[in-house]
């Protein structure tokens, strides 16, 4: 027997209902969103080098590890000389894409939690940097508006000056010769959300790059990202509308085909069975990097107690950063981690593709690494066999940690496959073991526009059921 239906009725349900739905994407997309992260070697990045083999591709993300570790040395942290950031200038491992200005023009650019100020390079520019791309033309954008000295974002700038015409303008340079000059303005910067509309920012402070030199941004990026903890970086200037919170899923390396995810606000919660905290440690300034405490680290049963200080002080001993691709320890620490390691482990061990990489194994047959597990005060953190070992080439794995002088940086391969928190106004950063393929990050990933439609969908086959 067919059933009796009010048409009417049950069309004010089905699309009382889509009104809900909706109603409840656009509050979880005004409480958090969520953005690409792109590897650079990834095939979807612009600076993939199709004639590399992936080999080449893993050593050289290993060999900016050491590029870029000067940065985090003591000396360049508490120096007193005109801020030069001590890396090379593309070692950054991501790429993020936004947009600036009013009409919005898309640029790419490296994700950087060791940097403080997002910049990119502008039109007119003498001398530029090989860019592929058009350049961001200021003059085109009705919301870009140059700072004037006296502003307090001017004085926010490390290695700022003032114009003759009292205009602020920042300065900015690399290891490796690279650098960038030009004036500090506000202007309309978006993030284009992976859950919907972009994520508007009305004025943001950026550096317009006039005076720009390198060779490192192999012409497909236009300028830096700062995802560090100063005034100007992107993770500030969101500052409560994101409620201190960010957070990354980070795939491993043979993801290829993927992206991985930054989530911001609600999406960028932590939380459920896994999740273990730790507090961010405030050091003195600059207040760029995110440091957090280093307990020790256990190998199997054999805990090996960190006693570093390198930053001048036990709590706070250890950058947490998502550009460094190995994990840096000093090095007599270093050395009884790897006996500790290499005790445990039965394989033919091999040269590796570099000197510093002094853990290598026969890859060829499969072998069993030890339980390591990180210690930060209050949180253990169990690392899969993924963190701890790097396939280097079709026949040799590497182990992950490396030592170093005066440095202790918690690196991007070990932080692969969790989600990771970071809660600037509660002082924390949380782990959660995470397939990160598979996840979208936080909270409100319920509310995406891929599920809405599901729903639809679902209303949709309802209705036809009914009227059949």
């Amino acid at each position: 027997m067919a059933a009796i239906v009010d048409h009417t009725s049950l069309f004010t349900l089905v699309f009382a209902i889509l009104g809900l739905f909706s109603l409840c994407l656009v509050e979880a997309q005004k409480d958090g969103f969520s953005v690409e992260l792109v590897h650079r070697d990834s095939p979807r990045s612009p600076l993939y080098n199709l004639s590399e083999t992936n080999s080449a591709r893993v050593t050289n993300t290993l060999r900016s590890s050491f590029n870029r570790v000067h940065r985090f040395k003591p000396t360049s942290l508490v120096s007193t000389e005109a801020p030069e950031a001590d890396i090379i200038a593309n070692s950054g491992i991501y790429l993020m894409s936004i947009s600036v200005g009013t009409p919005s023009f898309d640029i790419v650019a490296v994700a950087d939690t060791g940097s403080d100020i997002i910049w990119t390079q502008c039109k007119p520019c003498n001398p530029c940097f090989q860019q592929n791309s058009p350049l961001f033309d200021p003059s085109q954008s009705s919301t870009y508006q140059i700072l004037p000295c006296n502003a307090s974002q001017c004085e926010n700038i490390g290695n700022s000056s003032c114009s003759s015409n009292k205009l602020c303008q920042y300065s900015i340079s690399y290891l490796d010769g690279s650098y960038s000059k030009g004036d500090v303005a506000a202007d309309t910067l978006a993030l284009p959300s992976t859950t919907g509309s972009p994520f508007a920012v009305p004025k943001a402070f950026i550096g317009c790059g006039h005076n720009n030199s390198g060779t490192a941004f192999d012409g497909k990026t236009s300028g830096i990202i700062g995802l560090g903890g100063g005034n100007l970086s992107l993770i500030s200037q969101l500052g409560t509308s994101i409620a201190g919170k960010f957070s990354y899923c980070l795939l491993p390396l043979d993801h290829t085909g993927q992206s991985s995810k930054m989530n911001f606000g609600s999406n960028a919660i932590v939380s459920g069975s896994g999740t273990v905290s730790t507090p961010l440690t405030k050091n003195p300034p600059p207040m760029t990097f995110y440091f957090l405490t280093l307990e020790g680290i256990s190998v199997g049963t054999n805990r090996i107690k960190f006693n570093g200080s390198v930053f001048g002080t036990d709590e706070g001993n250890i950058v947490i950063d998502s550009g460094t691709t190995l994990t840096l320890l000093p090095e007599e620490f270093y050395s009884e981690l790897e006996s500790a390691v290499s005790s445990q482990i039965r394989a033919t061990r091999v040269q590796g593709p570099m000197a510093a990489l002094n853990l290598c194994y026969d890859a060829r047959s499969d072998f069993a690494v030890p339980d390591i597990t990180i210690h930060f005060t209050n949180a253990d953190v169990q690392l899969q066999k993924l963190n701890a070992f790097v396939l280097v080439s079709p026949t040799v794995s590497c182990f992950t940690f490396a030592g170093v002088k005066d440095v202790a940086v918690y690196g991007n391969l070990a932080q692969m496959n969790f989600l990771i928190g970071y809660d600037t106004d509660n002082q924390t950063v949380s782990f959660k073991p995470t397939d990160c393929s598979q996840s979208n990050g936080g909270v409100a990933e319920m509310f995406t526009l891929g599920g809405l439609n599901l729903m639809r969908t679902v209303i949709v086959s309802l209705i036809l059921y009914y009227l059949i």
